[in-house]
């Protein structure tokens, strides 16, 4: 898979947004191995421990640092730019945060994103752009069954609904501007990838449980869990970021085959409540406590939420290669490197994206 991503990749201008963030860093990182030319657009990274910087990305990249919301400058850094792909993933991308910021949640990943279409708009060349959203674009109705791309959207908490909302104006964009039966007028398709819950090393957000559980382990302070019981389709964040790229692949041998909504996520029967993901993390360290604070006036999250990925694995011939536990040992042993062997996280990292790749 290595070699197929890199002679779609080499050689082509990427305009990647969010390449700052947890997400948006491993990207950037396959990216300049496969060798492409990547041009950034994201706000900065606001601590010094940040993937982006841990992987020296403003050496692998062109880096712009503004806000989706500052049309001015993401038109023009895209159109001087000319790529031949866009992966929109910069996104105010916290639940619980987005109770805080209602409206800022809505303008930037709303907004933003039509931001970013309209600059597409203007370019006068092929250009594929895949546009990430998330698992929580679903209206959860807290089932065992997993969500297929075609049931409805919904949203109960200002992210998951801004996400929603996202989806809607995409598919007007794709539908008005975009359409694919016009593919030879307009020369662009968007597609949409969905994935959610990823973990993996460099992610510091605040209220994620991975970062939390080695956090409190670094303070020798016990883990504290607010939702013990909740099912989570958890991943590795290679998994989505690799499925993201096939998904670009088969954009560009078919452009009009593969403009529609993906799920990435593991398999049906692979996950984890947040409890005995918490235990598997403290048990792999060697040491950690937790303790459970369930508070009933918290705002509202989801219990109960998987993804039917059949349509990814049957279309895109893309499929999840590691197991959660597998995925919880590698985020582990990242964090472990990062504390005690900090000078060589940037080839660690490096390392486990070739061994992802290893026997694809």
């Amino acid at each position: 898979m290595f070699d197929k991503l890199k002679q779609t990749y080499s050689g082509k201008k990427i305009f990647l947004t969010g390449h700052t963030g947890f997400k948006g860093a491993w990207l950037l990182k396959i990216l300049h191995l496969i060798g492409a030319e990547v041009m950034g657009y994201a706000l900065a990274p606001k601590k010094e421990n940040d993937l982006y910087n841990l992987i020296d990305g403003d050496k692998i990249c062109d880096s712009q640092i503004a806000d989706l919301r500052d049309k001015e400058t993401l038109n023009r850094s895209l159109i001087s730019f000319q790529p031949d792909f866009v992966f929109h993933l910069a996104a105010q991308p916290l639940v619980r945060l987005s109770y805080e910021i209602p409206a800022e949640t809505f303008e930037v990943n709303v907004i933003g994103t039509a931001n970013v279409i309209d600059a597409v708009k203007q370019l006068e060349k092929q250009c594929q752009v895949i546009l990430i959203t998330t698992d929580k674009v679903y209206q959860n109705n807290e089932w065992v069954y997993p969500y297929r791309e075609t049931d409805r959207l919904g949203g109960y908490d200002p992210y998951s609904a801004s996400k929603a909302c996202t989806e809607l104006l995409i598919s007007s964009y794709r539908n008005s501007f975009f359409h694919p039966s016009l593919y030879s007028y307009h020369m662009k398709s968007l597609s949409v990838g969905r994935a959610g819950n990823v973990i993996g090393g460099g992610d510091w957000s605040v209220d994620r449980l991975v970062p939390d559980i080695i956090q409190s382990i670094s303070r020798e302070e016990n883990v504290v869990i607010r939702n013990p019981n909740a099912v989570r389709p958890w991943q590795h964040v290679l998994e989505p970021i690799v499925g993201y790229l096939v998904l670009g692949m088969n954009l560009f041998k078919n452009p009009t085959a593969f403009s529609s909504a993906y799920n990435f996520g593991p398999h049906f029967d692979d996950t984890f409540s947040v409890l005995d993901m918490t235990k598997l993390v403290i048990k792999i360290w060697g040491k950690g406590g937790y303790c459970i604070e369930s508070n009933p006036n918290a705002p509202h999250e989801a219990n109960l939420l998987k993804l039917d990925i059949n349509k990814s694995l049957q279309e895109l011939a893309w499929k999840p290669r590691m197991t959660a536990s597998k995925a919880i040992a590698a985020t582990v042993a990242w964090y472990h490197t990062y504390f005690f062997k900090p000078d060589s996280i940037n080839r660690f990292t490096e390392n486990q994206i070739v061994e992802y790749f290893d026997g694809y």
